[in-house]
């Protein structure tokens, strides 16, 4: 007779395969920039719409940032300014452009439509989850 698996084992195994781990966010800050949006260092002259950013050397990873979407949330304040900066949103925005040091004062850099539909743009940086 075949030895049978425990229950817990079993239970546990099930979960998994129903509810997979969710990706654990990255934690950094977000800063904005304003029109006109291109050129940029991804995409040249394309007009890329406005939900978009560029990324810092934290994410850029040699230009193979170009393209990639990421979920970015606003979990926080940076400053004095603006205590409450978060409306509670999430967005998605693609990366098409580079944020160099020492010029980039944050992880990523959104568009000003992109920013504001997570934040007050009144609070100029904010402290962000964001994931890929």
């Amino acid at each position: 007779m075949a030895p049978q698996p425990h229950p817990s084992r079993l239970a546990i195994a099930l979960l998994f395969l129903f509810f997979p781990l969710a990706a654990i966010a990255d934690k950094g800050t977000a800063t904005f920039y304003t029109p006109p949006y291109f050129p940029s260092s991804c995409d040249g002259n394309k007009d890329e719409g406005v939900m978009i950013a560029a990324a810092s050397d934290a994410i850029w990873d040699n230009r193979a940032a170009c393209g990639r979407r990421y979920n970015v949330k606003c979990i926080g304040a940076t400053n004095k300014g603006v205590s409450h900066p978060c409306n509670g949103n999430s967005v998605v925005v693609k990366i098409v452009d580079y944020c160099p040091s020492p010029g980039c004062q944050g992880t990523i850099d959104l568009s000003k439509e992109a920013f504001a539909s997570i934040a007050n743009t009144d609070a100029g940086k904010i402290v962000i989850s964001f994931e890929r």
